[in-house]
């Protein structure tokens, strides 16, 4: 595998990404045992790297990881980590497992030494076609676990999820349980019925990102009505607008749905002023390290 040069963190040493090595008894490569985070970068400012490392703090300690690192040390290697990477615009990625630890069992061993890997890669923008004109995409049961709040590095339900997506040669999955609308298989998921905006509320069955409570405080100031609580799956598919948010993808409108247009099977209104009230906050506040 032939990999860009992308300057990289592992327990403390910076290097080559792809000179990088961890024991093969690391928790996180036999059990999933670990949390994670993505931290946008625009210019080389970090966004909101405090609600990022508060979350990974928290999901550390539900899963009873120990924090290897103070506030003030994780700033200072990340911004380290951003300042070595040849370009402006990036993708922080965090990766925090129990470590390494014989025999292997289960159970945490008594003794243990968190692993911590970060890399930096390129975050490009949505194509401005996808933007301009939505995406499809298509639903499936969520087969999850009943923490999916925990940003735990076991995705492989997710993977899935995804897979299926690009099987059908669509944008995202979004998840479905019990009749109701719970998230994508890498997003959080708005609709929009006679100009309200609805998402569902944070839970214990969903992962809300930083992108997704960065769109609620950006329809509250502008004042869009939203309402937070249950999404029925008939409301979804009954939706005049479907979104999909995550920092990678920002805000991207979804037209299809499992084959069937959304409202007009165009992008709507209520998404093209968020849409502008999104990149007015980028170019004004994360371009230039604001809060």
């Amino acid at each position: 595998m032939q990999l860009p040069h992308l300057i990289a963190y592992l327990n403390g040493q910076f290097a080559p990404l792809d000179q990088l090595q961890i024991s093969v008894l690391d928790r996180g490569f036999l059990f999933g045992d670990g949390v994670y985070e993505m931290i946008p970068v625009y210019d080389r400012f970090i966004f909101r790297l405090d609600e990022h490392l508060a979350r990974l703090e928290h999901n550390l300690a539900e899963l009873r990881i120990p924090n290897p690192y103070g506030l003030a040390q994780w700033r200072e290697i990340i911004g380290a980590l951003v300042a070595q990477q040849s370009f402006a615009d990036q993708s922080v990625y965090v990766q925090v497992s129990r470590g390494p630890a014989y025999p292997r069992n289960h159970a945490f061993p008594a003794i243990v030494t968190p692993t911590v890997f970060m890399f930096a890669d390129v975050l490009d923008p949505p194509a401005s076609d996808l933007v301009q004109q939505g995406v499809s995409a298509i639903t499936t049961n969520d087969i999850r676990w009943l923490r999916c709040n925990i940003k735990a590095i076991s995705l492989l339900a997710n993977v899935l999820a995804k897979q299926q997506a690009a099987d059908a040669g669509v944008a995202e999955t979004i998840l479905l349980r019990d009749g109701l609308l719970i998230e994508g298989a890498a997003s959080n998921i708005f609709i929009v019925k006679n100009g309200v905006i609805y998402a569902p509320a944070p839970s214990p069955l969903m992962l809300t990102g930083i992108t997704y409570d960065l769109l609620i405080e950006l329809a509250r100031h502008n004042g869009l009505p939203l309402q937070l609580g249950e999404v029925t799956e008939a409301m979804l598919r009954q939706a005049d607008e479907v979104w999909l948010t995550s920092s990678s993808k920002e805000i991207l409108a979804i037209v299809l749905l499992d084959g069937q247009a959304v409202g007009n099977g165009q992008v709507g209104p209520i998404y093209k002023k968020m849409l502008g009230f999104y990149q007015e906050f980028k170019t004004a506040v994360m371009r230039r390290g604001l809060e």
